[in-house]
């Protein structure tokens, strides 16, 4: 079975452009592809995870991954999905959080040796001059066919910026430096994605002939990705800092019944076989399934001493309630305390379990704070330093979320 039947059976493809050409080009090992990041946040989250796992499938199958970093394309925002235009980033947040960006995905991807590129857009997009891009960029779009595009459609109602408007534009450039610079020939998006990336193979054959030898695949990437991830808590990053690893393991030992085995196709390197085998599991053996789930993610982005960790922390946690060793923590020190105590809206917001007291307070009227396993919902209860004389507390938040609080 070659790598491209076997992201087919895994359910990745959506659809394509010139199918036979990029099977053959894919199952050779001799596709120069690339997929594209922007950088709105100085993390990836489980929205890039799909595309990052496909980079990673396809590299260990000889193709050459292009980690396109949007630093120009990023200074526009992409009005895909959105309601609203984007925040502005400054060039030196983009900047930063491309840096960060780098370091997560030499987790996934090869760099040394010529395996893969990271390039960024701005190198080419920041230095553009608006006549000549105009002269040799626009006279190629129809206006009349881009508003036809679902990305602007959704947004026509509620005011789309002319700033927005020239997303696909730059987008389609993208491909079209990508391909005169490093001979990259085909793109991976997600379906949300569809009409910039054929903007890109169009621009490229209108400038180059219509031998060009730009192809398109759309891969379920975005839209699938934007369902996982997010949280009660906001969205499921990769930076432990931000996400630790065992929230991490904890939100994929967690995922829907219906989800997990195409959590498990798609997301990990588990062979196929296995997971077909699974598809026939029922009741507890589910679990088993969540846990080989979050294990195997857990190892990819944070490594397997830290998914080792998750799992024994996890097990012991639902089991006894007793070993804490694993728990994600936060030590606070006597500074935080007022006359020996502090509120306990005051403790969620320290210790980020809410992201504001307000959320707190609404936290614990609704029930859903426990404080070593009696429910709080007291909005006025206040914690004092002799509730951490074992050493320290245990606060739960509704069914699933544990957090250990030490006293320094």
């Amino acid at each position: 079975m070659g790598v491209y039947e076997e992201l087919q059976r895994r359910g990745l493809i959506a659809q394509t452009t010139d199918e036979e050409q990029i099977k053959e080009l894919v199952n050779s090992g001799k596709a120069v592809f690339y997929i594209g990041f922007d950088p709105t946040a100085d993390s990836l989250h489980v929205g890039h995870f799909m595309a990052l796992c496909l980079m990673k499938r396809l590299q260990m199958a000889g193709n050459k991954p292009i980690a396109l970093l949007g630093g120009g394309t990023g200074m526009i925002g992409d009005p895909t999905g959105k309601t609203d235009m984007r925040k502005m980033l400054t060039k030196e947040d983009i900047q930063h959080n491309c840096d960060c960006f780098k370091k997560q995905m030499s987790r996934f991807i090869d760099f040394s040796d010529d395996k893969a590129l990271m390039v960024n857009n701005a190198d080419w997009l920041l230095d553009l001059n608006y006549v000549d891009l105009l002269r040799e960029v626009g006279a190629c779009f129809s206006v009349n066919r881009m508003l036809t595009a679902e990305c602007y459609k959704q947004r026509m109602e509620r005011g789309l910026s002319f700033l927005e408007f020239n997303y696909m534009i730059m987008q389609s450039y993208d491909f079209y430096s990508l391909y005169q610079r490093y001979g990259c020939s085909l793109q991976f998006g997600g379906d949300d994605q569809w009409s910039n990336m054929l903007g890109g193979t169009e621009l490229i054959r209108r400038k180059l002939g219509k031998d060009a030898h730009a192809m398109t695949i759309n891969l379920l990437l975005n839209s699938e990705g934007k369902k996982m991830g997010k949280t009660e808590k906001g969205a499921v990053w990769l930076d432990p800092e931000k996400t630790s690893p065992f929230d991490f393991f904890q939100y994929w030992r967690n995922v829907g019944d219906s989800d997990v085995i195409k959590c498990l196709k798609m997301l990990t390197f588990v062979p196929i076989e296995e997971i077909e085998a699974m598809e026939k599991w029922e009741g507890s053996q589910l679990n088993k399934a969540k846990e080989i789930l979050a294990f195997e993610l857990t190892k990819l982005v944070h490594g397997e001493e830290e998914a080792e960790k998750a799992l024994e922390g996890a097990r012991a946690l639902f089991s006894s309630k007793q070993d804490t060793d694993n728990m994600p923590s936060t030590q606070i020190s006597t500074a935080d305390l007022t006359d020996g105590s502090i509120g306990l809206i005051d403790l969620l917001f320290l210790v980020k379990l809410a992201p504001s007291k307000a959320e707190a307070r609404r936290l614990i009227q609704q029930g859903g704070i426990s404080v070593d396993d009696e429910k709080i919902t007291d909005v006025k209860a206040v914690i004092s330093s002799g509730a951490f004389e074992k050493g320290h507390i245990v606060i739960k938040k509704g069914k699933k979320v544990f957090h250990k609080i030490t006293l320094s």
